[in-house]
């Protein structure tokens, strides 16, 4: 089989820098115990090193060229190409009893901030998370408070992740080349096991306070605490949503559910 050609529709650019791969797949050598999920695998290049360091490789692919060319040339792989959107998969089923794992890819450009609310659903499972996206994006999950990249999944990654920003990769090195460079991360689970508050009312107070992220929070919270709440003297108040660390949110949130609303 000949080389897959990338599609658009699918946010396909195949790397085929062997070191940058290679550096990769070491981003999970303290968690080589546990068994693997690449996202997105393409034509192998990731997988490849992943296989040859040993590491319990799955892989989870959409295309199906790419999945007949794996199936060609990856014989390592037989019985563990999952031909699926990653999105919709249940990766209880495919992990089942509980068991952890880890997750990895050359995640495709146009659904890599899906990809990463959904290993949300699964933090408890997934002690570690790296790869490949867009340097926009990496920048973004990694971003402290105080960044203008500081974002709503910047907090809800933060408050259970230490996210790392590792390196940035160039466009020359894709076929077909970006127009954009791309930055590999590494999410290690934290120590958190709850937040000690409501999670559902966390999540909306952060996408309420930066729907609107250049208004103070005493502007962009009153959808939440109403024109009446007597609390907005309070220095917090007069801070926008990018200062504001995990903590932060969450007192915010316990001060909502104090206050009735």
């Amino acid at each position: 089989m000949t080389q897959v050609k990338a599609k658009k529709r699918l946010g396909q650019h195949f790397l085929n820098d062997l070191s940058i791969a290679e550096r990769i797949a070491d981003t999970l050598q303290d968690y080589r115990c546990l068994p693997t999920l690449e996202v997105g695998p393409g034509m192998g290049v990731l997988t490849n090193f992943l296989l040859d360091k040993g590491y319990d490789t799955r892989v989870v692919e959409l295309d199906a060229e790419s999945v007949g060319y794996l199936q060609a040339h990856e014989p390592r792989l037989d019985g563990r190409i999952i031909e699926a959107d990653f999105l919709r998969i249940d990766l209880g089923e495919l992990f089942p009893d509980g068991q952890s794992f880890t997750l990895i890819g050359n995640y495709p450009y146009n659904i890599s901030s899906q990809i990463f609310f959904k290993l949300l659903d699964y933090r408890d499972r997934i002690p570690c998370c790296s790869g490949m996206l867009q340097r926009e994006v990496a920048q973004r999950l990694a971003s402290p408070p105080g960044k203008k990249a500081y974002g709503i999944l910047s907090v809800f990654l933060q408050a259970w992740y230490d996210v790392e920003y590792l390196f940035t990769v160039n466009e020359y090195v894709f076929t077909p080349p970006p127009k954009v460079k791309s930055g590999v991360i590494r999410l290690v689970r934290n120590e958190r096991k709850e937040l000690g508050c409501d999670e559902q009312r966390f999540r909306r107070l952060v996408k309420t306070a930066f729907n609107q992220r250049r208004k103070t929070l005493r502007n962009s919270l009153k959808p939440l605490f109403g024109s009446d709440f007597d609390g907005y003297d309070r220095p917090i108040f007069g801070m926008r949503p990018e200062q504001l660390r995990v903590e932060d949110f969450i007192a915010l949130t316990l001060l909502e559910e104090s206050a009735g609303r």
